[in-house]
């Protein structure tokens, strides 16, 4: 609950509660704050007891901290019932890469050994990833569509 105040900002507060209830008012006042304290967890307690009570037995592993959706996300992704982790495993991307690479170099190496004039290997080894337009008739119109106009 207080995990960020640091020592100085204890003193502070410790030197404050002095100064406003004074030294002889302030250990009634330390004992008032936590038994109100006390009687809210208890309060909360049962009220979590009865949500649990209501629901029924199928509920008994019901957690309120998995309301929270971080929390929720992160249960159900470390769930093994889903197979994630499998999956996550099965996926090897340098594993992949090499398979393409080894793909594209004997596609490379079958076309080099049968020379054509359009070939990749006749072009210096470079393959042309250019769009290039196709060729039509000179007499054929593109296709008008009334619609987009």
């Amino acid at each position: 609950m207080f995990n960020d105040i640091g020592p100085l900002e204890l003193v502070t507060i410790i030197v404050l509660a002095v100064l406003v209830f004074g030294p002889d008012k302030l250990p009634k006042v330390i004992q008032d704050v936590m038994r109100t304290i006390r009687k809210i967890r208890e309060f909360s307690e049962s009220a979590k007891q009865d949500i649990r009570n209501e629901l029924g037995p199928e509920f008994k592993d019901f957690e309120f901290e998995d309301l929270n959706p971080k929390t929720f996300i992160r249960k159900q992704l470390d769930n093994d019932e889903l197979g994630l982790k499998e999956i996550r495993n099965g996926f090897d991307l340098k594993k992949e890469m090499a398979e393409v690479t080894d793909a594209v170099h004997s596609r490379d190496g079958s076309s080099s050994s049968s020379p054509s004039p359009s070939s990749p290997s006749s072009s210096g080894g470079r393959v042309d990833m250019t769009k290039k337009p196709e060729t039509s008739g000179d007499d054929e119109r593109p296709p008008f569509d009334a619609d987009a106009t």
